[in-house]
């Protein structure tokens, strides 16, 4: 890598007229008979498709008039590999087996290059280190992107990806429709008591599914939150002279699958809530059959528009999440780092530095402005030197919105758009709860970097960034179904630990002991 940034290649690129190109600042550039034009650099990237109906509706997303407008910008030319979400991680371990790595690999968030999923592709030299492109051809990447980020992306001290970024690591939210809280004639709820009070004033009013709940728990541990046993990598806690996962607090957690039994008892959650995937839990959301659901807080105006079509009187707005027997509540606090770009180590020089240039325009002015507003003349105006934009009310077009700011844009700051958010006063108004009611919540753990190794080591057992150990989750949905009793919590124990939780907890101990990449939990 060294040696690339030593060939003088520099002085052969002709830099875009754009502003933005390798700083925030406008350039301009002159094409003379020495100093041509170059090619776009053709590069391919791997995506999750964030179930973005915009991404997946489109018969072909690189010929889409945002995808070649950013390849234009950028001196690119865009080959964008959708993956399905919820197949994400198999699906990238198929291609880390493959001879079809893309040049540019966009991960889901949690994909650590030190973690079990991204570590023995980095062993294998699958990927570059980044660090001498980085500080020649991403200046600006570097003055965004906190230090906090820029740690969670290396092995061995080097740079292996580039990420997105989190201001503050709380970003999940509980939403509520104010609309029908109002029609309850309930207050906003404090407690769990309060909240199960309010689902069933919901449900009397004819709400089918007052919660919204969706599989595996994935967005829908909001009770969990309040119990402070959240079951994830990063929620390890030291009880006696052992450092465990949190859901060995046997009464508290005893006492969150009661309250989701309870839930499901009273149909103030979908029966079929053990399958009922991503698309169906949106879907139910936008049709009006849920009145409360958590999700990332920064996606708050998305769903003031998607609700509105079926509900034309819904107001949706952020609550505080459910407190209980400590008085704290909300859902997992995040690492700093989102989606992370990791590059193919057989792309070619001038391939790599186009790459690292085109990530470094995400954050600059011009960037800034391309994706929170789109193109001149098409979606926004100047007027006396000031960007004139109206933000989309139609599901469709917030679709569309959210495709270009959010999804094409692989480098951010994830936990909140301000830029864009300023322009209407529901992004005004989502900033004020974003930084009086999201940012004063969260639960954290003791967590470790890198992952626990004996984590990757046993599949029923291991606990990974948000995903729950397949033991603990099998044993969680049967005891919400009432096929286990729940009183039985400490047999779900006894069994995890059999099946690798044994090994599990004698590792975070020692490394616990030895402060062996050990992270505390604010």
């Amino acid at each position: 890598m060294k040696a690339w940034l030593k060939t003088g290649l520099v002085s052969t690129l002709a830099c875009l007229v754009i502003a933005g190109c390798s700083n925030s600042s406008t350039r301009t550039g002159t094409t003379t008979e020495t100093q041509k034009p170059q090619a776009p650099a053709k590069i391919s990237i791997s995506m999750s498709d964030s179930l973005n109906k915009y991404a997946l509706g489109s018969t072909d997303i690189n010929n889409d008039k945002w995808v070649k407008k950013l390849g234009e910008l950028t001196n690119t030319q865009l080959d964008l590999r959708l993956v399905p979400h919820a197949e994400f991680k198999p699906k990238t371990a198929l291609m880390f087996a493959s001879t079809d790595l893309p040049d540019v690999m966009h991960t889901i968030q949690g994909m650590f290059p030190e973690g079990p999923d991204m570590s023995g592709a980095i062993k294998g030299g699958l990927f570059m280190p980044l660090d001498d492109l980085i500080k020649e051809y991403g200046k600006d990447l570097l003055k965004a992107i906190p230090q906090q980020a820029w740690d969670e992306v290396k092995y061995n001290g080097k740079i292996y990806a580039i990420p997105e970024y989190l201001s503050h690591p709380s970003r999940r939210a509980t939403f509520i429709r104010k609309d029908l809280l109002d029609q309850t004639g309930l207050p906003v709820p404090k407690t769990v008591d309060d909240f199960l009070n309010v689902l069933r004033a919901m449900k009397k009013n004819g709400v089918a599914e007052p919660y919204a709940f969706r599989k595996d728990f994935v967005y829908s541990d909001v009770i969990f939150g309040a119990y402070d046993v959240m079951p994830y990598s990063t929620m390890f806690e030291k009880i006696g002279d052992q450092v465990v996962p949190k859901f060995f607090k046997v009464e508290a957690m005893q006492k969150a699958l009661t309250v989701y039994k309870t839930m499901y008892d009273e149909g103030l959650m979908a029966k079929d809530f053990a399958s009922l995937d991503g698309n169906k839990w949106t879907n139910n959301i936008n049709a009006g059959k849920s009145g409360v659901w958590n999700h990332n807080a920064n996606l708050m105006t998305n769903w003031v528009n998607t609700t509105k079509p079926a509900n034309p009187k819904a107001v949706v707005m952020i609550i505080p999440s459910p407190v209980g027997d400590d008085g704290k509540g909300g859902m997992m606090k995040y690492s700093y780092t989102g989606g992370l770009s990791y590059i193919n180590s057989k792309v070619s020089k001038e391939k790599a530095i186009a790459i690292v240039k085109m990530m470094n325009y995400m954050v600059t002015e011009a960037g800034d402005k391309f994706f929170n507003f789109g193109i001149e003349g098409d979606t926004y105006t100047m007027q006396d030197g000031k960007v004139v934009y109206k933000q989309p009310t139609t599901p469709e077009a917030t679709l569309e919105e959210q495709f270009r700011s959010v999804m094409l844009r692989m480098v951010e700051d994830t936990a909140l758009n301000r830029t864009l958010l300023n322009t209407t006063e529901d992004g005004k108004r989502l900033i004020q709860q974003f930084d009086s009611i999201v940012t004063k919540e969260g639960r954290n753990g003791i967590s470790f970097a890198p992952e626990l190794a004996s984590s990757g080591k046993f599949t029923d057992a291991g606990l990974k960034f948000s995903d729950m150990p397949p033991v603990i989750l099998d044993h969680m949905l049967k005891m919400v179904y009432g096929k286990e009793p729940i009183s039985d919590w400490p047999k779900a124990l006894e069994d995890w630990k059999a099946k690798g939780g044994n090994e599990i907890i004698k590792e975070a101990t020692e490394r616990y002991n030895k402060k062996e990449g050990v992270k505390m939990g604010d």
